[in-house]
C-alpha cells in the first residue's frame, strides 16, 4: 500500500513539476496593443540566435513600454549598436526580463540616466541599480518604445532569461500570438556526407524536387542514393496579420517512422551563438543568402539547448536494395505542420558529379594553434578558431605586400583570430593615417580595430577574406540639420547634426555649449546627433556651439556655430 502511495505521490508531483515548469499568467505582455511579431524566438540571425520575441509597435514609437511582473531594475544599459535603450528587470521568482530598443525611460529612470550621462560625459551608459532604487509592479510604466540600437525598425526586443540568465522561449510563459498558418517551406536540399556517397550520381549538395500535394504537405520524387547522406530545409513562419518571415519553432526528421532528428527552440544560450553557423549551410548563406538548416550535426557543433532527439547525429546510411522514407515537419509553436515525404531507395551507381576540393600548402588541424607567415603578414589562429580541420586558402597579392587573402568568407569562423602586417618599410611619419581594412567580394573595406606598436600594426578579428592597409586623411563632416550659424532656434526643442565619415568610422563625437559639455545621442542608422533643450537651462540667449567629431584614425573635424534662444 505504502509503495503505491508513493507510485502515486511521485506522479501526481513530476506533473505538477511538468505542469508548473514555466509560470503561466505570471508575466504580461509588455504593450498594451495586439501582439504582432517581426521576429520570434530562436530565429536564425546573421551570426547568432534571436534570444527575443520582437513585438511590433505599428510601426510608431513612444508608445508606453510596461513591467511584465513585479520586482527591480537591475541594469540599465545604453548603446550604439545592440538592444540600443534597454532595461532589465529582475524578478522574485529568479527570473529576469529585458526591454530593448527604447526610445526613452519613464520620467524618473530617465532622470536618473541623464544625471549619469552627464556624470560621465557620455551618451553610451552602464549602470546596475540597487533593488531599492527602482522597484517596479507589474504593468508599471518603465520605458517608451523606440528604435535604438540595431534595430531595422521600431519595436520592442522582449526577453524572459532563466537564473542562470539562459533566454527562454517567451511564448512558453502564456504569453499569446495568434496564428493560424504552417510554416512555409523554401526548399529541401539533399548532401552526400562522404567522398563516396552520392544522391542521383552526384556527390554535390543539391536541392530537391517537390510536388505540393492539396492539402499543403509536399512529396519528393524518389531518390536513388548510396552511403551516408543528410538533409537541411529552408523554411520560415509567419503569424496571423503580419508578412515578416519568421523562424520555425520545432523540427523534426523521421527515418522509417522512427524519430530520428529534432529539435525546437524553448532555451538558448548566449555562449553558443555563434554555433548557428554551424547549424545552417554557411557557404550557401553567404554566397547565395538562403538559410538551410541542416538535419544533421556537423562538425564543431556543440549546441546544448535545442537537440531533443539524434540518432546518429542525423545521418542516414542507405544501403544497396533498401528502401527508406523520410518525413520531415516543421512546426511553429501552435503546432501548426508542413510536412515532406522523401522516398529513397538505396543504388550503387557511378558518380559523375563531385564536389570541389581544396588542397593547398597549408593545413589545419582545428584543435591545436595554427601560425602562417604570409608576406609580411602573420597570422596566428587559436586552437578552435574554426569548427573542423581543412585546407587554408592563404596568398600574398603579388602587386601589394601589404595586401592578404586570410581563406574564404564562405567559411564559418568560431572565434577571432589576430593578423599582424610588419609596416616597417612604411615611413613613421604615414603610419599615422593608415589602418587594417578588410575588402568585400566587391572590394569595399571595412575599418578593423587597428593596433599599432612599433613597426607593427595588428587586428583581432572573426573576418576572413582579403585585408590591405588603406589610409583615410579625409575628416569626419559635420552638418548642421535642423538649424544653422546665426539662427535663432527658440521655437525648437532639439538640435539635430549630421556627422558621418567616409572610410574608417567615427570614433567619438563631443558637443558644448558655452563650453559646457552636452549630452548628444547619436544614431548611428540615419548619421544623427541629438540634443534635448530641457536639459540644461542657459542663462544666456546668445549659445556659442562647439562640436568635435573623430574618426578611428585620428583625422578631427570642429564644427562651430553661434545660434540664439530665449530665455
Amino acid at each position: 500500500m505504502r509503495k503505491l502511495l508513493f507510485i502515486f505521490t511521485f506522479f501526481i508531483s513530476f506533473f505538477t513539476f511538468s505542469q508548473n515548469k514555466y509560470p503561466q499568467d505570471y508575466f504580461r505582455q509588455p504593450l498594451d496593443i495586439p501582439i504582432l511579431l517581426s521576429g520570434n524566438f530562436g530565429e536564425l540571425r546573421g551570426s547568432h540566435f534571436h534570444t527575443a520575441t520582437d513585438i511590433k509597435t505599428q510601426q510608431r514609437q513612444g508608445l508606453p513600454v510596461h513591467a511584465a511582473a513585479d520586482g527591480y531594475i537591475s541594469r540599465i544599459n545604453i548603446q550604439h549598436y545592440g538592444y540600443g535603450k534597454a532595461i532589465y528587470i529582475q524578478h522574485p521568482n529568479g527570473y529576469t526580463t529585458v526591454y530593448g530598443h527604447l526610445q526613452q525611460f519613464a520620467p524618473k529612470i530617465q532622470e536618473y540616466i541623464k544625471t549619469l550621462e552627464y556624470k560621465k560625459e557620455s551618451y553610451q551608459v552602464e549602470t546596475f541599480p540597487s533593488k531599492e532604487m527602482f522597484p517596479v509592479k507589474k504593468g508599471d510604466l518603465i520605458a517608451y518604445s523606440g528604435d535604438t540600437g540595431s534595430s531595422g525598425g521600431p519595436h520592442v526586443h522582449f526577453e524572459i532569461r532563466d537564473a542562470g540568465q539562459h533566454p527562454m522561449n517567451p511564448l512558453l510563459f502564456g504569453i499569446d500570438v495568434a496564428d493560424h498558418q504552417a510554416p512555409t517551406l523554401l526548399g529541401v536540399y539533399g548532401y552526400a556526407l562522404t567522398d563516396s556517397a552520392q544522391i542521383d550520381q552526384s556527390n554535390k549538395t543539391q536541392k530537391i524536387h517537390l510536388n505540393k500535394q492539396a492539402n499543403g504537405s509536399y512529396v519528393a520524387d524518389k531518390l536513388y542514393a548510396d552511403g551516408t547522406i543528410g538533409f537541411g530545409i529552408n523554411t520560415f513562419d509567419r503569424q496571423d496579420n503580419t508578412y515578416n518571415k519568421n523562424g520555425a519553432y520545432r523540427i523534426e526528421m523521421l527515418v522509417n517512422g522512427q524519430l530520428y532528428f529534432k529539435y525546437e527552440f524553448n532555451k538558448l544560450s548566449f555562449a553558443e551563438g555563434k554555433m548557428v553557423n554551424t547549424l545552417i549551410d554557411y557557404e550557401k548563406y553567404i554566397d547565395e543568402n538562403e538559410r538551410i538548416q541542416k538535419l544533421f550535426l556537423s562538425p564543431g557543433n556543440r549546441i546544448s539547448t535545442i537537440y531533443d532527439k539524434t540518432v546518429n547525429k542525423g545521418e542516414i546510411t542507405i544501403q544497396e536494395g533498401m528502401s527508406y522514407n523520410v518525413e520531415i515537419k516543421i512546426c511553429d509553436f501552435k503546432n501548426n505542420t508542413t510536412t515532406v515525404e522523401i522516398p529513397i531507395e538505396g543504388k550503387k551507381q557511378p558518380i559523375t558529379s563531385f564536389k570541389d576540393k581544396l588542397v593547398t600548402d597549408y593545413f589545419l588541424k582545428a584543435n591545436r594553434d595554427n601560425m602562417y607567415k604570409i608576406g609580411t603578414a602573420s597570422i596566428y589562429f587559436p586552437a578552435n578558431t574554426f569548427y573542423e580541420d581543412q585546407y587554408l586558402d592563404l596568398k600574398e597579392d603579388k602587386n601589394d605586400k601589404h595586401t592578404v587573402m586570410v581563406h574564404h568568407k564562405e567559411t564559418a569562423v568560431a572565434k577571432s583570430y589576430n593578423l599582424t602586417f610588419d609596416v616597417s618599410d612604411i615611413p613613421t611619419s604615414e603610419r599615422k593615417q593608415l589602418f587594417i581594412a578588410n575588402l568585400s567580394q566587391r572590394g569595399t573595406p571595412s575599418y578593423e580595430t587597428t593596433y599599432k606598436k612599433g613597426i607593427n600594426f595588428s587586428t583581432r578579428t572573426s573576418d576572413l577574406g582579403t585585408f590591405t592597409i588603406m589610409k583615410d586623411s579625409v575628416a569626419p563632416k559635420i552638418i548642421p540639420h535642423n538649424f544653422k550659424d546665426q539662427q535663432w532656434v527658440s521655437n525648437l526643442s532639439d538640435l539635430k547634426i549630421k556627422i558621418s565619415d567616409d572610410l574608417s568610422g567615427i570614433k567619438s563625437y563631443n558637443a558644448y555649449i558655452n563650453g559646457k559639455w552636452i549630452l548628444t545621442e547619436y544614431e548611428y542608422k540615419d548619421n544623427m546627433l541629438t540634443y534635448d533643450f530641457s536639459d540644461i537651462d542657459f542663462k544666456e540667449s546668445e549659445l556659442h556651439l562647439k562640436v568635435v567629431v573623430k574618426d578611428n584614425v585620428g583625422n578631427t573635424n570642429i564644427y562651430k556655430a553661434t545660434i540664439f534662444r530665449k530665455n
